[in-house]
């Protein structure tokens, strides 16, 4: 499920797919920075999946639409069954990002990536809890429940809205109709526009709690200079 871009990406705060070509999943990222609202355009593709080791390798990119800094991300994901029912995903994200968002540094930066990606795991387990599954494998809807760990991920009920990646890219490397290369399809994808993330809100208590210490040593020194005097 956790490669299943299409169905999680509306879990991640501030993140909006737009359009799928081949296995290249393309969109955007708002985010609000005091008075600016930069919004980074770009796109994203798994460079290594093992869907037997429950492992992936996610390679995204984007520019900032107004020139104001650019985002790269190598994003790897690992995947541990806990119990029939539980599952613990570690998510390692190496960024490089530069302009306005950069100014916060590496450690605000940090603070914040584990304030969105609580975020988002809440509102995974809240569309999860949203999706009973029924007894035949079915959710209430007529989707194809999500697979168990190993297992293959079941047809959905569309096959020709929901083409998989692997075999729009079989499809371009073999052609049809006499050995003709066939460009994969650009399939867009319609949704409500997504909420830019107050970078300024999710980074405040990561900001006072660095600065505590800083404040608490100040006043233990104001108190000791005023003692001499």
């Amino acid at each position: 499920m956790i490669t299943d871009v299409e169905r999680i990406a509306p879990c991640l705060p501030g993140a909006q797919l737009q359009e799928i070509e081949g296995d290249v999943f393309r969109g955007i990222v708002k985010v609000k920075l005091g008075s600016i609202s930069p919004q980074f355009k770009g796109q994203a593709k798994f460079g290594e999946r093992d869907d037997a080791a429950h492992q992936a390798v996610l390679e995204a990119e984007g520019r900032d639409t107004g020139g104001r800094g650019n985002a790269a991300a190598r994003i790897t994901v690992e995947a541990e069954s806990l119990s029939p029912t539980s599952t613990r995903v570690m998510v390692t994200t190496d960024l490089q990002i530069t302009g306005k968002v950069a100014q916060f540094g590496r450690g605000i930066i940090g603070d914040v990536s584990k304030k969105l990606m609580e975020q988002f795991a809440n509102n995974l387990n809240a569309m999860l809890d949203a999706e009973p599954v029924a007894a035949n494998g079915a959710n209430e809807s007529g989707a194809a429940a999500a697979p168990a760990d190993g297992d293959e991920p079941a047809a959905t009920a569309n096959p020709t809205e929901n083409t998989s990646a692997a075999e729009t890219s079989a499809a371009s490397a073999t052609g049809e109709a006499g050995d003709v290369p066939v460009t994969p399809r650009v399939r867009k994808i319609e949704g409500p526009a997504t909420e830019p993330v107050d970078l300024a809100g999710v980074a405040g208590p990561a900001v006072l709690k660095r600065l505590l210490p800083i404040v608490a040593g100040l006043l233990v020194l104001l108190f000791v200079l005023r003692r001499r005097r």
